[in-house]
């Protein structure tokens, strides 16, 4: 099943153009890292992909939908950047935040046993079921990371979209994070990733897209890594350096 296209998609804020003709394709169990320097469109692609943005020009669907009119809002899990050094201001307990995913299946409706059901596998499955009654703001960011995730997997989302989740993250915690990444990608969930370590993203996504306002590549790393793709939109000679955890 395909979950998004993107086709020819520009993007401007006022005056300023950030995406231009952006055009590509995302199958279910993808796992797409989106990567580019500062300032590239990387967040604003994000959140077109998702509808949180209207494309200038272009459509995007999701699930076959256009994205901005698109309604089933559990199928899709997103972690904004900096949500996860944000959540220390949360006054709820990890179990409650947990809970929120439930809440657009449920609207005004009573909670079910399925619910509570779909809470606790969510926490076991991201392995914070022993945190469940802890206040989210008194957790790590890597802790509170996993919150986030399972709040998506507690609305049974079908694709999780993360803009930069591990900054401010040590390196421990975020290897243990892409971890589970890619556990959950393994078990049939689509993955979109925006990340500014491109060696990580190499290592762990199944497809690559690099952008620079344009799109530069969209595809496998090894192919990626290969081309002049990188140096073209950053502008200068890089190199790729892949992380071993």
């Amino acid at each position: 099943m395909t979950v998004l296209e993107v086709d020819d998609v520009s993007f401007s804020y006022g005056d300023t153009p950030v995406l231009d003709g952006v055009s590509l394709t995302v199958e279910a169990g993808a796992f797409l890292g989106l990567v580019g320097p500062n300032g590239s469109g990387k967040t604003t692609l994000l959140e077109l992909l998702i509808g949180l943005r209207h494309p200038d020009e272009g459509s995007v669907r999701l699930f076959g939908q256009p994205a901005h009119e698109f309604a089933d809002g559990e199928r899709v899990g997103y972690v904004a950047q900096d949500v996860t050094s944000a959540g220390h201001a949360m006054p709820v307990t990890v179990r409650e935040a947990v809970t929120m995913g439930r809440y657009p299946r449920r609207l005004f409706g009573r909670f079910r046993p399925d619910d509570r059901r779909a809470v606790d596998d969510a926490l076991d499955r991201v392995g914070i079921a022993d945190l469940a009654d802890r206040r989210v703001g008194r957790l790590s960011g890597g802790q509170r990371q996993r919150v986030f995730i399972a709040r998506a997997l507690a609305a049974e989302a079908d694709l999780l979209a993360l803009d930069e989740p591990t900054v401010g993250v040590d390196a421990e915690s975020r290897d243990a994070f892409y971890d589970l990444l890619g556990a959950l990608n393994d078990d049939g969930l689509t993955v979109l990733l925006v990340e500014h370590d491109i060696g990580v993203v190499t290592s762990e996504a199944s497809e690559i897209a690099c952008l620079n306002r344009e799109l530069y590549f969209h595809g496998d790393p090894g192919r990626f890594v290969e081309t002049d793709a990188l140096a073209e939109a950053y502008g200068t000679d890089r190199h790729v350096v892949a992380h071993g955890h």
